[in-house]
């Protein structure tokens, strides 16, 4: 009989460090941003890295900015990828030599590889993002609504025709094509 209650025990004592432990719930400066667009489900609030552990308003605004602004160009490079995949090119001549756009490779193998642009060709691409960088795509007029706002003052009927709710739900939206569109565009680049 005694060595039956010893097992017993010993089997409920065993079954004991199985169980989660209890503990009281953690508060963190996090809570500030867990109502913030784009905290839904079914992660919530997400930030493995701890990028915002005691952050305040304007890193997370700054963060916020830079994800979408990824975003956007995450989605720009998938539906290049996928279009330029699908053999559709700009037709004619991509330099003075008469060289075609089809006639260079798609991908990284474009910049990276032995038929590859040539580097003049990437430089002016560069130089032609860097202008838009500095001109277009910044809210040169501060007076953005939101982070990612860049329509300058410009647009306003178009985004006023929708209610606030309205407002949320497009941004969200967006924010979540953005989040998409670079992993999408990570596992092509992977599978290159």
């Amino acid at each position: 009989m005694k060595s039956a209650a010893l097992i017993a025990s010993a089997l409920i004592g065993s079954a004991a460090a199985f169980a989660p432990a209890q503990t009281g719930k953690a508060t963190t400066a996090l809570h500030a941003f867990e109502s913030e667009l784009g905290a839904q489900p079914p992660l919530g609030f997400w930030d493995p890295l701890g990028m915002l552990d005691g952050a305040d308003q304007e890193r997370f605004d700054r963060l916020r900015y830079v994800e979408v602004k990824h975003g956007r160009i995450a989605q720009l490079a998938f539906l290049g990828q996928i279009v330029t995949r699908n053999g559709q090119h700009f037709d004619g001549p991509i330099d003075k030599a008469g060289d075609a756009y089809s006639s260079f490779p798609n991908g990284l193998a474009a910049i990276l590889g032995d038929n590859a642009i040539p580097k003049e060709g990437v430089q002016q691409i560069l130089i032609f993002i860097g202008i838009l960088e500095v001109t277009l795509m910044s809210d040169w007029t501060e007076s953005a609504e939101f982070p990612g706002d860049l329509r300058n003052g410009t647009f306003e009927g178009a985004w006023n025709k929708w209610n606030d709710k309205q407002k949320l739900q497009k941004r969200a939206v967006e924010l979540n094509n953005g989040r998409a569109a670079m992993m999408g565009i990570l596992g092509l680049m992977m599978h290159e």
